[in-house]
């Protein structure tokens, strides 16, 4: 699989582009998104989906690895093809498609040509149990990346079966600086269990 391609931009139209890997040209579909973000470049490095049928092989380029993960997902829903995941991904950035999921927004789909209001609830339901838990871990690795002993007494309190919203007020209000992650799950169990 290719996972990326780094090179010059030999040519750029809003739907594709040609880039050159020392002599190498690489036909790659883009976003309309995608477009808007290297409209202006003449180097790029767009993450690709190598999409394989019986009579052809067709490259997708993403300006971001969140916009094609987006992509194989929607094109995980039946009756999605890579064609329409890229309108989609035209008319709406990665992180609209992932809140139009999780909040069940079929207008918002209904928005974007060639996907009626069956294909938005198809999509939906497909797909708001992976958008949910990825929104999850996403937020858990942001904040372990500015304080990792929180979010990681929640991972371990979440993993004995209380819920988020349960803990997460009581980490936030008991959690001091140097404490290590046994220090706060004790205080937050001991609180929680009054």
């Amino acid at each position: 699989m290719i996972a990326y391609l780094d090179g010059q931009i030999s040519m750029m139209t809003p739907t594709y582009v040609y880039i050159d890997i020392n002599g190498l040209g690489y036909h790659v579909n883009i976003s309309l998104q995608t477009y808007s973000k290297i409209e202006t470049s003449t180097k790029v490095k767009l993450w690709t989906y190598l999409h394989v049928k019986e009579d052809s092989q067709t490259l997708y380029g993403f300006f971001d690895q969140d916009e094609r993960a987006v992509f194989q997902h929607l094109l995980s829903v039946s009756g999605i093809g890579p064609n329409t995941a890229r309108l989609i991904l035209s008319g709406m950035s990665s992180s609209e498609v992932r809140q139009s999921i999780a909040n069940e927004n079929v207008v918002a789909f209904n928005k974007v040509k060639g996907v009626g209001p069956k294909t938005a609830k198809r999509i939906i339901l497909d797909l708001k149990e992976k958008i949910i838990k990825e929104g999850l871990s996403a937020d858990i690795e942001t904040s372990a990346a500015v304080n990792p002993v929180p979010e990681e007494a929640t991972t371990a309190l979440l993993a004995l079966g209380f819920q988020r919203n349960q803990i997460k007020k009581s980490v936030d209000k008991y959690y001091s600086a140097g404490m290590t992650v046994e220090e706060l799950i004790k205080a937050v169990l001991q609180q929680v269990s009054r």
